[in-house]
Formats: C-alpha cells, structure tokens, sequence
C-alpha cells in the first residue's frame, strides 16, 4: 500500500469527521499542521475500507475505492471524469431525428430520469430539445432553473423581448443574424443558452406568406474537425492566434475578457471551446502575420457556410431550444411580423455540476472533482 500511496498525501486526504466538516464537505485539516515524515503505525481493514494509525496518533479511515481512484492516478490508468463520447454532427445527422426529451420528464422533480437525459445529451450533442412545453416565460425560466441559475449579464437575466432595440445589439432586430457564438467578449462565455418561441404574429404590412426567422446551427466541433483534415495549418492558425473581444454598444458598457483568446480553444489536444462572433472581434494584432489569420479564418467561415453543415428549422411554440454556447453557433435568416422570444443563459460549471449530478452517484462525483486536473 506504502508504494503506491505516499503518507503525507493519504494523511492530507483523511475523510473523518475532524478532518472534513461533514455538513459542507469542506476541509477541516490544516496544511500547516501536515507533518511530512508521517509513518503508518497500524492499518486494520475490512469489506469496506481500511483504517491506518498514524505516528502522530491521528486514526484515518478510508474507502476500498478512494485507494483505487489514488492508484489509478498515480500511474496515469484512471480517467477522473467520465465525458460522454461527443457526437459530431451536421445536417444529414441531426436533421431527421434532433434530440428532445420531454418537459414534464424533465421537471419531475421526484425523478432523475428526465434532468439526466437532458443533460446528457446536451453533453453528447451540444444541443436538445425540450417538447411539449407550455408556451410562457414562466415555464421556461422553471426548466432553465431546473437545470441552474439563470446567469445576470448587461443584457439582464431571464429574457423576454421582441425586436424593439431595448439593447444595442442586432439580436433585438428583426435582421439576419451569421452564425456566432454569444458572449465571446466574456472571460468565461455563457455555457448554455435557451431560446423558446411564444409567439410569432403577422403586421398589417404582411398578411401573406411566410414570416421567415428560420433558425440555423452549426456543430462548431465538428467544423473544427474538419478544418483540421483539409487544412492543419488553419486549425492551428486559429488555435493559437489570440484575438481581442469586446462588447461596446451600450453607453454604459465596455466589457472585454481578461486576455485575448483563440477562436478554437484546446485542451489534453480536444478542442475545448469555440468563440466566435465576427461582430464582436477585435482588431488582429498586427504584430502577427495577418495574412496567415485571414486565410484561416476565412476557411473557417466557409466551413461554416456550407449548407450541409448548417441545420435549419423554426423555432415553435412549446418547443424549447437548448444548447451549449461553447460549442453550438446559432444564427437566423432575416424576420417580418413580431416575434417573442424568452430564455436565459447559464454558466457552465452549473450545467456540468447538473450534468454530473444527475448521471452520476454523488460519491463518485466529489472524489473526481477533488482530483480533477
């Protein structure tokens, strides 16, 4: 056991009652009382776990499974978080069966079953459904609160509007939108957004015809992915160029992120987070070679506009779109007639702490968060 689980760290990681307040789960072992040379005295074990008396008098119990999860680190075997194998995706893939889960399912708050199934397949692939919905701002910002807190930005925090320019952004128009992600301009962008239509009325002006506002998303990880195969210096391009990014339409507002950031962010080499808005971009540094930037981001843009990567539809009522910011683009063809619209954003260490919550038992998800690299 002593070869494979250093003393001081299993001292610093005891699990008791003096050592881990049991009610907030938070330490109650000073790191600065940690003696270093600490040596095993005793261990006594059974079905369970094992308990090792320490030089220092201190009894430490711990699990069968905590010994194997610190085994498994140390040697690199042992994966901490389970991820849902990403579904990449275009239109020929998603078109004929988007995921949907149903809101009475979801809101139960007796089951798990429909707040899981959510969340996992939102995790899976970047978006879901949520049908037979009530049509009213009420019931929408329920579902969005089923799942976390709405997050509060310059915008405010549970949105319902129509196109009347309250805000100084063209989403509050009735004009075409490009695919984008939102709040790029955010040191950490807005993990999930929502978008649930109320309704969408003709005016006097337009009586006939279609209304239009057809929604349109593309699988930004899936783009990435692509760019990658038909040209790896783009991908890289766009992978370590950093931009600026800003949100300066409000006379009280100048927001930017804390640091310049790529448009495809990696990480452990998976792309991590997509953040792209050609309309809230910065200037590209011109210490750079720009022209690399141009031609990457311009391939990059084409990608996104090919057809069949793009998945259309119109947004109904009692049908509630939900997906992840940091890797679904959105956008919309141009609108007549008055549209309203409700939903909300939510920031993503609450939807992964839902998402781990509901599909995982609360053991296991405490012991991986506290070796979460």
């Amino acid at each position: 056991m002593k070869r494979f689980v250093y003393s001081a760290h299993a001292r610093d990681n005891c699990r008791c009652c003096f050592c881990v307040n049991t009610a907030t789960m938070q330490r109650g072992f000073n790191i600065s009382t940690l003696d270093r040379n600490l040596v095993v005295k005793r261990v006594t074990q059974d079905n369970f776990g094992f308990e090792v008396t320490w030089s220092d008098s201190h009894k430490s119990s711990y699990t069968w499974k905590w010994l194997q999860s610190a085994m498994s680190r140390r040697d690199g075997s042992m994966k901490v978080e389970t991820e849902p194998a990403r579904r990449l995706w275009n239109r020929e893939a998603i078109q004929e069966h988007p995921p949907e889960v149903v809101f009475d399912q979801v809101m139960d708050s007796t089951n798990l079953a429909g707040i899981a199934d959510l969340t996992q397949k939102i995790r899976t692939h970047g978006l879901c459904f949520v049908v037979q919905s009530p049509p009213t701002p009420e019931a929408t910002q329920a579902l969005l609160e089923r799942i976390g807190p709405i997050r509060n930005t310059h915008y405010g925090g549970f949105y319902d509007f129509v196109p009347d320019m309250a805000k100084a952004d063209t989403a509050y128009t009735n004009l075409a939108l490009d695919l984008h992600t939102d709040t790029t301009y955010f040191t950490e962008p807005a993990g999930l957004q929502a978008f649930h239509l109320l309704s969408h009325t003709a005016t006097d002006s337009n009586r006939a015809g279609s209304l239009g506002g057809t929604s349109i998303l593309a699988d930004g990880f899936y783009v990435a992915d692509r760019l990658k195969r038909d040209c790896a210096e783009h991908f890289k391009t766009l992978s370590s160029y950093k931009l600026p990014w800003h949100a300066s339409g409000n006379e009280d507002v100048a927001i930017a992120p804390d640091m310049a950031y790529p448009v495809i962010e990696t990480h452990n080499g998976m792309v991590q987070r997509i953040r792209w808005n050609n309309d809230d971009r910065g200037e590209v540094p011109i210490d750079t070679d720009v022209d690399k930037w141009y031609d990457a981001a311009q391939a990059w843009n084409t990608l996104l506009s090919q057809p069949e990567n793009q998945y259309e539809f119109l947004l109904t009522p009692g049908r509630i779109l939900i997906f992840d910011n940091w890797r679904v683009l959105h956008g919309r063809k141009a609108f007549t007639g008055l549209r309203r619209i409700c939903g909300g954003y939510i920031n993503r260490d609450d939807f992964i702490s839902r998402w781990k919550l509901s599909n995982q038992s609360r053991e296991d998800v405490i012991a991986a968060n506290l070796q979460l690299r």
